[in-house]
């Protein structure tokens, strides 16, 4: 069995300050937890170290007593520990567990530092084998060991081969309730993409092999759950929660209240196939945020607080990585959009190799829900673009479209329960509150004229993102005050301007 974690010796200065650090805020910590284990080992070691197998691994440390103030113990058995603490790592707990263990000097008495691993997402769940997997399955948060729900047991039960819970037949429906134009326009596509795989097939022969539809236990035909979400005139007509969920706060805590005593300033249930849900998310974002100006130079440019690209790239995320499985089925997507900042929040942690650390890597990518994700990539949105491109480089244009924004990257937070994203709001910036307006469109276009000869009406709409009228005012200010002059007589349709020769 191999380990995640690597291991990473521990040092006398290293655990001194982490001693020190405890001391301070009179509690262990997410990394690291004390047992005093004066002759014996604690009870309650295996569910500690099961904790810390299943989550990001961590560090016991024995010998130091934290109800006196974490001192080290004058009479500490380490050599009698230390066996006792490796023989349960590897009897009592399912897989066994391989600690790399030290005995340091601390404060002149010695003291056991056992590495405990992150195992590997495949040989999750470890637990404690006096229990069984749904009882004795622990997990790290904050100073204390928490027992697994058996939900959180069964996702990363997921973990051990690929899920299925998209392609699943979808009971009650019938081909009838898919989208017969968006049908038309899968099998278009996949037809002319992938001509030798479907070009000679019936449709229906073509939508079973693509995992729209799966015979039932009776050899019906029926839609699947990846079908009806991508395709589906309906889907909440059999799988009502699987939505999104939006609100709108007044405040950047949902307890909030606004003076006019409003606790939500909006809210909207998004249902329908995805390309809607996602269309419908981002206008109610809109609806809710502002538009402003970032002036670059002497040019100005319209900016959202929230780049809508970077939206649809993370609802559509949520909605194709989310969890499918049957104790999920009633849990929305939600996006809770604050004074702050827009949390976007999908049931179903990180599957696969991917990590919060390793996203928008290169090469590192992994996909639970394969069908819907297969489907997806062939199911347009109005404009004509498909709703996800399925390379793995989703939360690469997430970033890339807040840096072009000037914003921050978004902070993803993954637990097996969950998984979520937050975008913090744009700031406005200095020039929006500060630079006036017709200060603004008068040094533009005089910036562009200085970088060219002449200039006309339209170009400097085109440059400066104002109105036609807006930048013919301006025109008429610079031309009075003789800044500007006209190339072309009074109301020719070839008009241009250009800064007054001296």
């Amino acid at each position: 069995m191999t380990l995640v974690s690597e291991y990473e010796p521990m040092t006398e200065e290293r655990l001194a300050k982490i001693v020190a650090l405890m001391r301070t805020i009179g509690v262990d910590t997410q990394l690291y937890e004390v047992k005093s284990s004066r002759h014996a080992l604690t009870k309650d070691i295996a569910r500690t170290i099961s904790a810390f197998s299943n989550g990001s691994g961590g560090y016991i440390i024995c010998g130091i007593s934290e109800k006196d103030g974490f001192t080290p113990l004058d009479d500490f058995d380490v050599k009698s520990v230390q066996d006792a603490l490796v023989q349960t790592c590897a009897e009592a707990l399912e897989p066994p567990v391989r600690p790399d263990v030290q005995v340091l000097p601390f404060e002149g008495k010695p003291v056991l530092v056992a590495n405990i691993p992150e195992m590997r997402p495949s040989d999750k769940p470890c637990y404690v084998k006096a229990s069984n997997k749904y009882q004795g399955s622990y997990i790290r948060t904050g100073d204390g060991d928490l027992r697994l729900s058996s939900y959180e047991v069964d996702r990363l039960l997921d973990e051990h081969r690929q899920p299925q819970y998209d392609a699943c037949v979808a009971e009650g429906a019938t081909i009838g309730d898919l989208n017969p134009d968006a049908i038309r326009g899968l099998l278009a596509r996949e037809r002319k993409v992938h001509a030798r795989n479907f070009a000679r097939l019936e449709d229906n022969e073509a939508l079973l092999k693509l995992g729209v539809l799966a015979r039932d236990a009776r050899g019906v035909l029926r839609p699947t759950l990846a079908g009806l979400l991508a395709l589906g005139d309906y889907p909440q007509q059999f799988y009502p929660r699987l939505c999104v969920a939006f609100a709108c706060y007044p405040g950047t805590q949902k307890s909030d209240v606004s003076n006019a005593g409003q606790r939500l300033v909006d809210s909207a249930t998004m249902v329908g196939p995805i390309p809607d849900v996602v269309q419908d998310a981002i206008a109610a974002i809109d609806r809710n945020t502002r538009t402003g100006a970032v002036v670059e130079g002497a040019f100005r440019r319209e900016v959202p607080d929230y780049p809508t690209v970077a939206l649809r790239e993370a609802i559509v995320n949520a909605l194709m990585h989310r969890d499918y499985s049957p104790q999920s089925l009633g849990t929305p997507v939600q996006i809770d959009l604050y004074q702050d900042r827009l949390e976007i929040l999908n049931p179903g942690g990180l599957y696969g190799n991917v990590t919060t650390r390793s996203l928008g890597k290169t090469g590192i990518s992994s996909t639970r829900n394969q069908h819907l994700a297969n489907l997806l990539e062939s199911t347009p949105f109005g404009d004509g673009s498909f709703v996800a491109e399925n390379r793995g480089t989703g939360y690469q244009t997430i970033e890339s479209e807040l840096a072009d924004a000037l914003m921050p990257e978004p902070i993803p937070r993954d637990s097996i329960a969950f998984f979520s994203l937050t975008f913090q709001r744009r700031r406005v910036t200095q020039s929006e509150l500060s630079m006036p307006v017709g200060d603004q469109v008068r040094q533009a276009i005089t910036t562009i004229l200085g970088q060219q000869s002449s200039v006309s009406t339209t170009e400097l709409v085109h440059h400066t993102g104002r109105s036609r009228a807006t930048v013919y005012k301006y025109i008429r200010q610079l031309l009075d005050d003789g800044v500007l002059e006209p190339t072309e007589p009074a109301h020719s349709t070839k008009q241009r301007y250009r800064l007054t020769r001296k």
